[in-house]
């Protein structure tokens, strides 16, 4: 990177210049790394409000224009006219993948859906009632202590053969989470199917009857995972790559990154929106709660609407929208009550003034939740289903952490507010 301009600071009547960097899209950046070696002040920024932690060609928005690219191409075009799979294959790489490429990207995630298979018993160490993501984050945290043959960090096959495991394994893994939840006998990946249908296949078969995935079931699914696959430097993505920095293995980061997205406030909006509409209960109390969302003066919130970075709209509603309906009208659920009133509060939401206004239009994980409730997934699994998603997310920006030679490991520094150094008083004293 070169800079071209530079912002001057001044500071106690001392002035330094700061290099400005223009990205390809999106705001520029001061780079303040000089500024404590120059004047002994930090910067301030709780949350990163204001700060790029890094420079990256993955993934772009533009929450203004209500835009989200993957690698440049629009998220409405790739969930349109590409599968999850070369929607991995781009993240991954850089570029979408030709017809010889896409199979042999594709033979290789199939040559590893299975898991070891002391993996089944190490499940069996969890009670049956555990939330779905504590297990997550321990079954893949526990792969480095499988695959021992792929963690290498600076080795680039190595590299790949574990961002492949990862992404062949996660749903595996989702799967045999939910199985042993209920009791059920763990259905091993069949490698015929695609990546979705074969999610569903080991989600939903049974030992003693066949079973073949709804397409129209299977392609939703496929476009949930496209739709979740990547969202640049959000809080989970973050963690993995904080993690990463200090050289950790790849599967220690993504159950880092499984972790960070357990959090109600990141992964679990879906499945709190699903909550509500729960709480709300028929449609015949809708109003009653719409009025509650307009007082300043009721703490009730309306789960699933707007959003922190789409001030306009959520690029990724528009195709959740639309698949949730083709799904509805395949299973007949439009009758559903609580179907019913999700569509009633989407309706009130789209023609509102006062949701107009606020820019309080449905999200994705409005739609994302109806979505998986009506393909049998039960809430607990919701960020399960998140996290399989993102898996692809977290591998492309943690590769390209570590091939970034400006990287250096994550620390933070803080503006203390605590005790000033004083003396330990004896015990007499205290």
């Amino acid at each position: 990177m070169n800079a071209q301009r530079t912002a001057m600071l001044t500071v106690d009547g001392k002035s330094i210049d700061l290099p400005i960097y223009t990205g390809t899209m999106g705001p520029e950046v001061i780079d303040v790394r000089p500024l404590h070696g120059k004047t002994g002040f930090l910067t301030y920024d709780p949350g990163y409000m204001s700060t790029a932690s890094c420079n990256s060609s993955i993934t772009y928005i533009d929450g203004d224009a209500g835009e989200l690219l993957y690698r440049g191409y629009p998220i409405e075009q790739l969930a349109v006219h590409c599968d999850f799979l070369e929607v991995c294959y781009l993240l991954k790489h850089g570029e979408l993948p030709n017809v010889a490429q896409r199979e042999d990207w594709g033979k290789r995630v199939r040559n590893h859906t299975m898991v070891h298979e002391q993996m089944t018993r190490f499940m069996q160490g969890f009670r049956r009632d555990s939330h779905p993501m504590a297990v997550l984050v321990g079954m893949v945290g526990a792969l480095s202590a499988f695959y021992h043959d792929s963690l290498d960090i600076n080795n680039p096959e190595h590299r790949l053969i574990a961002a492949i495991r990862l992404i062949a394994k996660m749903p595996t893994i989702v799967a045999m989470a939910y199985r042993y939840s209920k009791g059920m006998p763990q259905m091993y990946p069949q490698n015929r199917l695609g990546y979705s249908e074969n999610f569903m296949y080991m989600m939903f078969a049974t030992p003693c009857e066949e079973y073949e995935p709804n397409p129209v079931l299977a392609r939703a699914l496929d476009r949930i995972l496209i739709l979740h696959a990547d969202h640049e430097q959000n809080a989970s993505t973050s963690t993995v790559r904080m993690a990463g920095s200090s050289g950790a293995n790849p599967f220690a980061c993504i159950a880092a990154g499984i972790a960070c997205l357990w959090g109600p406030a990141h992964g679990g909006a879906n499945e709190a929106c699903l909550k509500m509409l729960e709480e709300i209960g028929d449609v015949s109390n809708v109003p009653k709660y719409i009025a509650r969302a307009k007082d300043k003066n009721d703490g009730f919130k309306l789960m699933g609407f707007g959003h922190r970075i789409y001030r306009n709209f959520d690029p990724r509603a528009t195709l959740m929208r639309q698949t949730c309906h083709e799904v509805l009208n395949e299973l007949g659920l439009q009758d559903d009550p609580l179907f019913k009133l999700a569509l009633e509060l989407e309706r009130i939401a789209l023609e509102d003034e006062y949701f107009i206004e606020k820019k309080l239009y449905p999200n994705v994980d409005f739609y994302s939740g109806i979505v998986q409730r009506a393909l049998g997934i039960p809430t607990q699994l919701f960020t399960g289903i998140f996290a399989m998603a993102r898996t692809i997310g977290w591998i492309a920006q943690w590769h390209e952490m570590i091939s970034d030679p400006n990287q250096k490991i994550g620390r933070p520094r803080q503006l203390y507010m605590g005790a000033v150094k004083r003396d330990v008083p004896t015990m007499d004293k205290r």
